[in-house]
C-alpha cells in the first residue's frame, strides 16, 4: 500500500497492519476493549481519536502518530514562513519544543524520486519543503 501523505486514512492502515501481521480478531477486542463490529467500524474511519490511536499503535507495534508527523514536515509550513501570525518571542511555550525535523526513508525516497524524476526542481524542494541544501545534498550522494 503506498502511503499518500495528502489522504491520509488511519483505519484503513490500521486494518493494513493487523492483515500484514495476522492479529486474530479476539486479540484485537480484547486489548482495544471493543466489540468486533467496533473494530471494523474503526477499520472504516478516515480520523480516530488519540487516545484510539494509542491503542493501536502500542497493540500493533507500529506509531501511527508518525504518518501525521511526516505529513507536517512536508506540507505544514514553517514558523517563519507563516504569514500574517504575529510571532510572540517573549513568551515561553510550556509544550516541548523539538529543534530538528525528523526525517524517515519514506520521506527521504519521497524527496529525491521528486527531484530525481524532474516533478521538481533541487531549488524548489529546499523552498516548497524547507529542507536545507546541504541536507537535500547529503541525501544525493548517500542514495
Amino acid at each position: 500500500m503506498a502511503l499518500d501523505l495528502k489522504n491520509i486514512h488511519i483505519g484503513s492502515m490500521i486494518q493494513s497492519r493487523v492483515k500484514q501481521n495476522e492479529f486474530e480478531m479476539t486479540r484485537i477486542c480484547k486489548f482495544m476493549q471493543s466489540s468486533e463490529e467496533e473494530i471494523k467500524i474503526m477499520y472504516l474511519q478516515k480520523d480516530l481519536p488519540t487516545n484510539i490511536l494509542l491503542r493501536w499503535s502500542k497493540l500493533l507495534e507500529y506509531d501511527f502518530f508518525r504518518i501525521y508527523s511526516q505529513y507536517l514536515i512536508l506540507f505544514a509550513p514553517q514558523k517563519s514562513v507563516q504569514v500574517g501570525i504575529k510571532q510572540k518571542e517573549d513568551k515561553k511555550c510550556i509544550l516541548p519544543q523539538f529543534r530538528k525535523n525528523l526525517y524517515t526513508k519514506e520521506i527521504i525516497d519521497f524527496i529525491l524520486e521528486l527531484v530525481r524524476t524532474g516533478k521538481r526542481t533541487k531549488k524548489q524542494v529546499m523552498e516548497e519543503y524547507n529542507i536545507p541544501k546541504s541536507t537535500l545534498y547529503k541525501w544525493l550522494e548517500k542514495y
